[in-house]
């Protein structure tokens, strides 16, 4: 029987998982790599991931650029960003054949537009490395040896490990085991959610767009800006969404209900809209204020937003007085919603929580409390806002943690 050099454990079959294991299973020729799956099946997130187009990474390349876009945990992953960044993730993939494209907002997908590609190449990639893969095989225990060995007992059967990394992302039952060795696990929750607003502004507007908004939580500092989406339930798109990571847990703590303030034309402010009406009105004494959107918004929304402040239809813009002029700038620069909720997006599911960083040497991803433990993705607390970022991050600290077990 050939001699193993190592036995190394991945607790979890997704992204960070099999990134580690392929890695590790390269890095130690020598050595057994088992990923311990407690689903039916793997790599569930990355096939959904993108609309199914799979957004692996992002084009911004400098470290000091990518760790703006993390929430929570930037500063941590500035020292890994230099080790394996989005350079890096690109020509691991097409080192591995996947060709890939960027996008104009900079996210990069593979070529396809089909995240089966990245499945079938992590598969392809761990079948080449000789990783073992057991699905339907739940973690119950994770205990350290007096020699700084681990025992994982899955499924009523023991698996020894010289090295653990837990790539489990947020699973609440490994949150609870990682927790009962010793360590501090921020309170998860929920991170990336569109806001309910039930309001008849907009109620009736589902699909209609703009490309730049401000938004702004009364009484915060935060603010957001970017494309903003109506939806049947409220407010989507990226300005919601970036807001939301920004503010998850104190979103939560408020239980989502709160005040948002929005310029739906953040090139002007209230007086310098007033000034651009009353020259608007003065060049169309005799239109009809709702027969066209006099500035850069969606027909409906200018109808909408003019009918709730209830002027006449058949208003023209020389019937406008000042201070309709005034309710008008003020609605269009510093409009007022309650959001009342938040829904999921279909297309991420991202926790704000986990390992507290703190307790983890980004040098190597090991525990500084156990010897022989690691963590990589999101079952540590860090996460990122749309556009790749939270896949980087998972690429990232599987790499550094299978290169150092």
């Amino acid at each position: 029987m050939k001699k193993i050099d190592k036995n190394i454990v991945i607790i979890g079959g997704g992204a960070a998982g099999f990134f580690a294991a392929i890695t590790a299973a390269e890095n130690n020729p020598g050595s057994s790599v088992t990923i311990v799956e407690k689903g039916i099946s793997v790599l569930g997130k990355v096939k959904i991931s993108g609309g199914g187009r799979c957004n692996l990474t992002n084009a911004i390349t400098d470290p000091k650029e990518l760790i703006k876009y993390y929430p929570r945990g930037g500063k941590a992953l500035l020292g890994p960003f230099n080790t394996f960044g989005s350079k890096d993730t690109i020509q691991w993939f097409e080192h591995r054949c996947v060709k890939l494209k960027s996008e104009p907002d900079g996210r990069i997908f593979p070529v396809t537009d089909d995240s089966q590609t990245i499945v079938d190449c992590f598969l392809r990639s761990a079948n080449k490395a000789n990783v073992n893969i057991l699905t339907r095989t739940p973690v119950t225990e994770i205990h350290q040896t007096p020699k700084n060995k681990w025992i994982i007992t899955a499924d009523e059967k023991e698996y020894p490990a010289d090295a653990v990394i837990i790539c489990s992302g947020n699973s609440s039952a490994i949150w609870k085991l990682i927790g009962e060795l010793g360590h501090k696990i921020e309170t998860p929750v929920p991170s990336l959610f569109t806001f309910n607003i039930n309001d008849k502004r907009i109620g009736g507007l589902p699909g209609v767009s703009v490309t730049d908004a401000e938004i702004k939580v009364d009484g915060s500092k935060l603010k957001s800006s970017g494309p903003l989406l109506i939806t049947h339930w409220g407010m989507s798109g990226p300005a919601v969404l970036k807001l939301s990571s920004w503010g998850a847990r104190e979103f939560f703590n408020c239980n989502y209900n709160f005040n948002l303030i929005i310029n739906w034309l953040p090139e002007f402010n209230f007086d310098i809209l007033k000034e651009r009406l009353l020259q608007i009105k003065s060049q169309n004494l005799n239109k009809n204020i709702y027969s066209f959107s006099p500035l850069s918004l969606p027909i409906r929304l200018w109808e909408s937003l003019l009918w709730n402040l209830q002027l006449n239809k058949e208003s023209r813009w020389n019937n406008l007085s000042s201070s309709d002029l005034n309710r008008i700038s003020s609605e269009l620069t510093q409009g007022r919603f309650s959001v009342n909720g938040r829904s999921t997006f279909k297309e991420e599911f991202v926790t704000c929580g986990g390992v507290n960083i703190d307790e983890i040497n980004f040098k190597t991803m090991e525990s500084k409390l156990h010897k022989g433990l690691f963590f990589a993705g999101e079952v540590i607390d860090i996460d990122a806002v749309t556009g790749g970022f939270n896949f980087q991050a998972a690429w990232t600290t599987a790499y550094i943690a299978a290169i150092s077990c």
